[in-house]
């Protein structure tokens, strides 16, 4: 049963990249055909099986023999294993299916974020109707899992979307340039329906502890060898904050509760 979800989620995860690679020019994810982006040959369906096609084509073209990316395979492990974990935590219920779809479209956004700065509306929209519908049967089969009730949801959204709007503002004012895209608006609208407003909260501040994290650990120190490397003068490189956002929601998502009684209990306890 597991190896049947990790492949469910793998076969999500081939889906994803071509969202990844289709939504920021705003191409269509259903037509055409799935096809080599450089000679345009279409892909037929046993060139295009999750991670054994790679693997097959000996991660190139079967047309044109250039390059696939090692993206592909990476997207598609790490959604099959992002199914997997949400099945072996939550079993075969609902909320196992919420928290590996909302992985799966957090994943999408950050990688969507990374490589264009734009965050498809694709994803956060698909994410937010699902964030508001799914409460309703979640509460009738008893199974509402980490996610946020009905009006909770409402809340939350707005409680999200109004939050980055203000910081966004504030960071214009003192860098007098625009420091927050629409597109973090709606990914935390989407966010903060599923975590509620109490957790969206905390959402910016989880966000801001790994975007420090990974500028003072990677992005920083691979900058400046670079820069030295090319002896030109280091410039501290611009990562969009929805690649920390995206994982900071799902983070808080599963653990924002705990996180929240914890620092109750020890800093003002």
């Amino acid at each position: 049963m597991n190896f049947l979800v990790f492949l469910v989620g793998a076969s999500f995860g081939s889906f994803l990249n071509v969202c990844i690679s289709r939504w920021p020019a705003e191409l269509s994810v259903v037509s055409p055909r799935s096809r080599c982006p450089r000679c345009e040959r279409q892909i037929a369906w046993y060139d295009n099986i999750p991670l054994l096609s790679w693997v097959i084509l000996r991660a190139k073209c079967r047309g044109c023999g250039l390059p696939i990316s090692a993206q592909y395979p990476l997207v598609e492990a790490t959604v099959g294993a992002l199914w997997l974990a949400s099945f072996v935590a939550f079993g075969p219920t609902l909320t196992m299916l919420r928290v590996a779809i909302a992985a799966t479209i957090l994943l999408g956004i950050a990688v969507t974020d990374l490589q264009h700065y734009v965050i498809p509306d694709g994803f956060t929209v698909t994410g937010f109707l699902l964030a508001m519908i799914l409460p309703v049967p979640a509460i009738l089969l008893g199974d509402t899992g980490p996610f946020a009730g009905p009006w909770d949801a409402l809340v939350g959204a707005c409680t999200g979307a109004g939050l980055i709007a203000i910081v966004g503002w504030l960071g214009e004012v003192a860098l007098k340039k625009e420091a927050m895209g629409q597109g973090d608006e709606t990914l935390m609208a989407f966010i903060g329906a599923m975590v509620g407003p109490a957790r969206a909260l905390l959402v910016v501040f989880v966000a801001a502890a790994i975007a420090s994290v990974a500028f003072l650990a990677l992005v920083a120190p691979i900058g400046w060898w670079r820069a030295r490397r090319a002896g030109t003068e280091f410039e501290l490189p611009l990562v969009p904050f929805g690649v920390f956002l995206a994982p900071a929601g799902l983070l808080t998502l599963l653990w924002g509760d705990a996180l929240i009684g914890w620092y109750i209990t020890t800093m003002i306890a």
